[in-house]
């Protein structure tokens, strides 16, 4: 047990994690006691590790097949869920699946199986069904953020693949949602409730800001300005809306990134990318980015469409006021505006933002994001990455922002006034042996 406790010690140091949050403690404690684990917690709250260390525990280095299989509603969950498994540093293989991304390609990495494979349904589907996995060896299943899963659809498929691995001994489901209830297809006897829903654990203020007008664009960029230089989301509800809002925060040349169920995958992660590294402060999103999504610590989200549903408007909120940080949800809404009972039912305090406009402090360092043609796969890591931009690229190390890397290429944050100076310097030139473009994103 000494040793368990040593590596998981070794895994939060090198993760920069002091010590775990009493949810994970308890998750961590119940997973490796119960075959059957139900998780319920805030968004935001560290699920993902709370799982992930107990699977990394049980994995035995002798067996060549998939060990764990891990399911998301989404892709950009996926990726997220395979990022934290490989910053866990274990040795291990992971790999992720899902659509959009060539089939061919995907099952070419599989040939040599990692020991947790994290996707979507419907792609993990189809590769059990096309055997590009053995599924005998699978013993864990995680279904997280599961309610989303069905929400969206994924009930048939899923039923299928629980219904195709034969040896699964240890079920955990997660959720952010209160009153889930559990699919009969997972055949769950007697879970163990992990239940952190009811945990006070942040500090979040919802406000009301009307609009005198019944269109709220001038009132959004009244806000915007309010809020000044902080990060956060506006929730819209459809595509098109998003396109208008985005077209008129250009005009008035707010810089922001756009994401939707809509945008081509390659986009989706770009701009996500632009957002955790500063390149954009503002992101104009559907529900799709209520959970689930590794986004940085936002001080405030906007509601410019009011949600439907309950449920909505809380997954909203909780991706700002994370674990142990103060955040506000603005409702924007016009004097013509019907709210619905559970927004009314708070009896919110209205707002006057144009009484802080002027108040915005200048950003100290505008970031813009370079792309590197060059990536895990060419055995490149980030401290390679990093040693490039200080040598050659003559950048100071409070002008290095955060770097993404990728299977074939990486991401840069760098200032916005040192961009083209460092383009020059290192464009075409070779890292590991490699010739990189480095380019504008």
């Amino acid at each position: 047990m000494s040793g368990t406790v040593k590596n998981q010690e070794a895994i939060l140091k090198k993760l920069g994690i002091e010590k775990l949050n009493s949810m994970q403690e308890e998750a961590i404690l119940a997973i490796t006691s119960s075959s059957e684990t139900v998780l319920l917690s805030p968004t935001g709250s560290g699920k993902t590790l709370a799982f992930l260390l107990p699977i990394f525990q049980n994995l035995d280095r002798s067996i060549p097949e998939v060990q764990a299989l891990i399911i998301a509603p989404s892709r950009e969950l996926a990726i997220q869920i395979e990022q934290v498994a490989r910053e866990l540093g274990t040795g291990y293989k992971t790999n992720v699946v899902y659509g959009g991304r060539p089939f061919s390609k995907e099952k070419t990495e599989l040939r040599h199986a990692p020991a947790i494979l994290i996707g979507t349904p419907g792609r993990i589907a189809d590769h059990i069904r096309r055997d590009s996995i053995s599924v005998t060896e699978i013993a864990t299943l995680v279904l997280d953020e599961f309610d989303k899963s069905l929400e969206v659809g994924f009930e048939g498929e899923m039923s299928e693949i629980v219904s195709l691995l034969p040896n699964v001994s240890n079920k955990i489901l997660t959720s952010a949602t209160q009153g889930v209830k559990i699919p009969g297809f997972m055949r769950m006897q007697n879970p163990l409730m992990v239940d952190f829903l009811h945990e006070k654990i942040t500090s979040l203020a919802v406000k009301k800001v009307v609009s005198p007008e019944k269109d709220k664009l001038d009132t959004l960029v009244d806000t915007l300005r309010f809020v000044g230089d902080q990060n956060g989301i506006i929730f819209c509800n459809f595509k098109d809306s998003i396109s208008r809002v985005s077209d008129y925060l250009h005009e008035k040349e707010i810089p922001h990134g756009v994401f939707y169920g809509g945008m081509e995958q390659k986009d989706r992660e770009r701009s996500l990318i632009k957002f955790r590294n500063g390149t954009y402060k503002i992101l104009i999103a559907t529900d799709l980015a209520a959970r689930g999504i590794d986004v940085p610590e936002l001080n405030f989200i906007i509601h410019y469409h009011l949600p439907i549903k309950k449920d909505e408007f809380t997954h909203r909120n909780g991706r700002t006021a994370r674990m142990n940080s103060d955040g506000t949800a603005y409702v924007l809404t016009s004097k013509y505006e019907r709210l619905p009972d559970f927004i009314n039912d708070l009896h919110l305090e209205e707002v006057d933002v144009l009484s802080g406009i002027g108040t915005k402090k200048e950003t100290a360092q505008n970031w813009t994001t370079l792309f590197i043609s060059g990536g895990r796969k060419d055995k490149i890591s980030k401290g390679d990455i990093a040693g490039l931009f200080f040598q050659q690229g003559k950048l100071k190390p409070d002008e290095l922002g955060t770097i993404e890397l990728k299977t074939d290429c990486a991401f840069v944050a760098v200032p916005e006034n040192k961009a083209k100076h460092v383009i020059q310097k290192l464009n075409n030139t070779k890292l590991k042996k490699k010739k990189i473009r480095v380019t504008h994103l």
